[in-house]
């Protein structure tokens, strides 16, 4: 076809339920607001089971949606792939389970757990961790060491008590002569740790610090720290800064040779950079101190180009049949550009969790460097850079497929500032404005969605009723918008997700789609 496609991915934007905290509905967003209206349309279901997670109670995340967005079929993700692993006894039967198990065994080493510490099913689940020790412990392992990064943003933001006392109460069940299982040390994953896309290694520097090397303000107790931090500094708990337990004025847990470590995220944009501190020999980043003889497991393999980490407990969704491939497989075009902090999404984890392009002739990725400062500082993000780049590449005429994101629902939405994020909203409002009048200029059809909801849903109600800030993602649908000034689309009637977003692409282009794919909601 002559027609050429822009599918435009408003991260973190979805249809309240209940009209609490809904910075969508408050912003001014003139132009979205004329597509809802006047477009061909629907709402999609980007959570849950749609997006192949355990159950619909479980949120959406930007990697499982651009997943889903990118190869138009529902395989099981994050929770559900390990639930089935570990239910199924396969993760205590890998190599690198039981790598990580004989090292301790034969060494009488310390087995330690790095990861988050909630149920928030979007990088991790205690209930794993909680898992895994029972078993080290059935195992014959004699020492384990939890550090515990704290969450606030996709569970409620002062939760962290919770999992704590939850963890501690297993703890001591466990504990005994034979066996000494403790909490070493932690920090919000805002501040330590978990960061992505290397935007900022000065988090993993030091995360590796509070955990590896057990330096860092000490305390007795993890609630201690967190009561402490939280009279000091009034922060929610993904910003706490870190912490380190201590006995005698020694830290319980630091990693030395010979030990075993396991990271127990599942989730893998904010892994990669502390599994490559402790896979890589050559690493530029920052100064290890040391860097310990260990054996290092991710949860997952976070990269499989970059084999990475090395050893890996579950085995990640083998994606097949991506939009990507069918696209180069007919010689179509594509170009693809977000800001650092979801280049991945519109890259790697859309084209099935691959590092590398299917077609170095036929695909073209752009990255626009994010800033360095906290997003409710600058809401607007890049939105405007990335405007001004999908302009130029639509006016080169070049590419039949070109695919964008727009941070700032998500990213603002994760600081639970209302005001913030109705700018941020704004902002994506106005790149909107600019984009469809050139899309009227070249005959581009404009597809416009979601890949989970966030700004939608800025306040929640707690058990009392109150309402607190709310920073994790919603469990809203998310729209879909057919943008074009010449061609009438209708959307057949039915119930759909992020999933039937890729067949809606093939169709649009007169492309027969894989078997195995959703059907096309036109």
């Amino acid at each position: 076809m002559k027609k050429k496609v822009l599918l435009v991915v408003m991260d973190g934007i979805g249809f309240s339920k209940t009209g609490i905290g809904d910075a969508v509905a408050a912003a001014n967003t003139p132009v979205l607001d004329k597509l809802l209206k006047e477009c061909p349309g629907t709402r999609l279901k980007a959570h849950g089971t749609a997006v192949g997670l355990p159950s619909d109670d479980d949120m959406g995340n930007s990697e499982v949606g651009h997943n889903a967005l990118g190869c138009g079929q529902i395989y099981s993700q994050g929770a559900k792939l390990v639930n089935e692993s570990i239910e199924s006894g396969k993760m205590y039967a890998s190599q690198a389970w039981n790598e990580v198990m004989d090292n301790c065994t034969r060494n009488n080493s310390t087995l330690h757990f790095i990861g988050l510490l909630s149920d928030g099913n979007v990088h991790s689940n205690i209930s794993h961790l909680i898992q895994m020790i029972q078993k080290a412990k059935e195992s014959g392992v004699n020492k384990v060491r939890i550090h515990a990064l704290l969450d606030g943003r996709d569970v409620p933001a002062t939760s962290a008590h919770v999992y704590i006392e939850q963890l501690e109460k297993i703890l001591s069940e466990l504990n005994n002569a034979d066996f000494d299982a403790q909490i070493a040390s932690g920090g919000g994953r805002m501040k330590i740790t978990m960061d992505r896309y290397e935007a900022d290694w000065n988090m993993v520097k030091l995360g590796w610090e509070t955990h590896v090397l057990g330096k860092g303000r000490t305390f007795t107790t993890a609630l201690q720290a967190i009561e402490t931090y939280r009279n000091e500094l009034g922060v929610i708990d993904q910003d706490l800064p870190a912490f380190v337990i201590a006995k005698d004025g020694e830290p319980v847990g630091p990693i030395v040779d010979k030990d075993s470590v396991v990271l127990f995220n599942f989730r893998g944009d904010r892994a990669l950079e502390l599994s490559q501190a402790f896979d890589y020999e050559e690493f530029p980043h920052f100064d290890r101190g040391r860097r310990p003889d260990v054996v290092y497991a991710g949860m997952l393999q976070y990269d499989g180009d970059l084999n990475l980490p090395k050893r890996y407990l579950v085995n990640p969704p083998d994606i097949q049949d991506t939009l990507s491939e069918l696209l180069v497989a007919n010689k179509l075009k594509q170009y693809a550009v977000s800001e650092t902090q979801k280049f991945g999404h519109v890259t790697y984890f859309w084209n099935g969790n691959k590092s590398e392009k299917f077609s170095e002739e036929l695909e073209t990725f752009k990255e626009i460097p994010s800033d360095k400062v906290s997003f409710d500082e600058r809401p607007w993000m890049k939105s405007a850079e990335i405007t001004d780049d999908l302009i130029e590449a639509i006016k080169s005429e070049k590419y039949d497929f070109i695919r964008c994101n727009f941070p700032n629902g998500d990213m603002v939405g994760h600081t639970g500032n209302m005001d913030a994020v109705i700018t941020s909203v704004e902002a994506v409002d106005l790149a909107l404005a600019r984009l469809l009048k050139v899309a009227d200029e070249y005959d581009v059809t404009v597809l416009i969605t979601a890949d989970h909801g966030n700004a939608d849903e800025m306040f929640e109600k707690n058990k009392k009723g109150e309402l607190q800030v709310r920073t994790a993602h919603s469990l809203n649908q998310v729209p879909f918008i057919i943008y074009d000034k010449d061609t009438a689309y209708t959307i057949k009637a039915g119930e759909y997700g992020l999933a039937n977003v890729a067949p809606t692409v093939a169709a649009i282009f007169g492309l027969i789609p894989p078997a195995s794919w959703e059907e096309s909601m036109i």
